[in-house]
């Protein structure tokens, strides 16, 4: 009899070890879900966003996202002004209603810049390009998965941090248990603070093959105030 209960607990152990996923493989199984036919590092397409945000005007973008060739560009109408950035490898241009050569009043009176062309490329192309984005160089994933419940549903988390050189936030990536769906993600710049936002994603589009979130609404961490969110579109 103790034999027997001995090798049922041993049995025990060994299956919830087994189940047990690393940080690698459960990036992995997230990977599969949202790009399941690997198309994110050939990605070529526009992505339609409008920001909403409370007691402004609705910012409407057309981004256009080329990794092979190295090409970004984001196109922005707020009121009656329409920005664009286009980045080809290392050049910036940057255009204001039309003009392809802007005075330097005009960059300076609308807050443009090619160090703000080149936030926009990584805000866009990070964001709508995880959770792949997650395997770039510098990024370090934590191999222990946290099982942790946030707003009432239960979810699969991972930890990513970054090597000095590449940025100094501390993120959280949620992941539905069943599917492997990333349904949350919140980052810190100093999580003793509980500074940082975390940002709840709703519905998805599938836009070359890639399962995006159609909607990202922002909140702080420290007192759920609602920044705003992005609509996602498809260009059809």
């Amino acid at each position: 009899m103790k034999k027997s209960l001995i090798l049922l607990v041993l049995l025990f152990s060994i299956q919830s070890f087994s189940q047990e996923l690393t940080g690698n493989q459960l990036l992995e199984k997230a990977i599969e879900y949202h790009d399941p036919n690997g198309n994110w590092n050939t990605f070529k397409g526009t992505l339609l966003v409008t920001m909403e945000t409370p007691k402004n005007t609705n910012r409407d973008s057309e981004i256009q996202i080329d990794i092979p060739n190295q090409f970004f560009s984001v196109k922005a109408k707020s009121g009656k002004n329409t920005s664009e950035y286009r980045i080809k490898k290392d050049s910036v241009q940057i255009v204001f209603n039309g003009d392809e050569n802007p005075s330097d009043e005009i960059l300076k009176k609308n807050k443009l810049s090619i160090e703000r062309a080149k936030m926009y490329q990584n805000y866009y192309t990070f964001l709508y390009g995880l959770p792949m984005k997650l395997k770039d160089d510098g990024t370090i994933i934590r191999q222990k998965v946290a099982k942790k419940t946030f707003k009432g549903k239960k979810y699969l988390v991972l930890k990513a941090t970054y090597k000095k050189e590449v940025g100094k936030d501390t993120w959280y990536f949620y992941f539905n248990p069943k599917t492997y769906a990333m349904e949350v993600y919140q980052f810190f710049h100093d999580e003793s603070k509980n500074d940082g936002e975390y940002i709840l994603l709703n519905k998805e589009e599938t836009i070359n093959g890639i399962k995006m979130p159609k909607n990202r609404a922002w909140f702080k961490n420290k007192d759920n105030t609602h920044l705003g969110t992005d609509i996602l579109t498809k260009n059809n």
